[in-house]
């Protein structure tokens, strides 16, 4: 792994504590409502939860290209991909699987916490034995070879309308994945915080009894 790029993440860490609905209500009182994936992203395995630093893919489908030219590049991508980062992909396909068994061994080894891809996954059975976190849109064994290139790195890429950098961070669960901006990450994960903090306060005041609309009135949270 290269040193200058991996990092640890404390905020990933913090945020993968929490959930998404908390993410979201945090936001949304912010000012930014729509930082929420398409509800199709979903998680190869929906006990899991995922939050870090987002590193961006894109690329496109080029039938063009050999085998041997179009695994090249894709080991690059595997190469490229900081260790303590979670990779998002926005490959401009519907047609094939943007993730495998291999890849996910190689990102599991270069300590990448995690994969999302606006397309397909295979090997998935393989991927969960081993516990990588991937999120996609599809499943199919149809690979990338002779016909997908990657072709962004660290560049902006847009999925479903939401725009994502390089440096944004993601928590993601099995109610669905959201953005948020790299310029509030502090503040956002300290409100997310406060918010379960809170809602703890709300759910054991009802467990012993209190009417909801009390606790609401005195919490000022539901």
């Amino acid at each position: 792994m290269n040193a200058d790029t991996d990092y640890h993440d404390t905020y990933g860490d913090r945020l993968e504590k929490c959930y998404s609905g908390a993410v979201y209500d945090t936001l949304r009182a912010m000012g930014l409502p729509d930082q929420l994936l398409p509800q199709t992203i979903r998680s190869l395995d929906p006990e899991r939860v995922l939050a870090g630093r987002i590193f961006t893919v894109s690329g496109h489908v080029d039938t063009t290209l050999d085998a041997d030219t179009t695994l090249l590049e894709w080991t690059k991508l595997l190469s490229r991909a900081p260790g303590g980062s979670v990779v998002f992909c926005q490959p401009n396909d519907s047609t094939l699987a943007h993730m495998g068994d291999l890849s996910s061994e190689a990102f599991t080894y270069r300590g990448v916490r995690g994969y999302l891809v606006d397309g397909g996954c295979r090997d998935s059975s393989f991927i969960l034995k081993i516990g990588f976190r991937v999120w996609c849109r599809y499943y199919t064994p149809r690979d990338v070879v002779g016909r997908w290139v990657a072709d962004g790195f660290g560049e902006p890429i847009v999925i479903g309308g939401v725009k994502i950098r390089t440096g944004d961070y993601v928590m993601a669960d099995r109610d669905g994945a959201v953005i948020i901006p790299q310029q509030i990450i502090a503040e956002v994960t300290d409100r997310v915080e406060e918010v379960s903090r809170s809602e703890n306060k709300v759910r054991t005041a009802i467990l012993k009894g209190v009417d909801p609309v009390e606790a609401y009135l005195k919490y000022r949270k539901f």
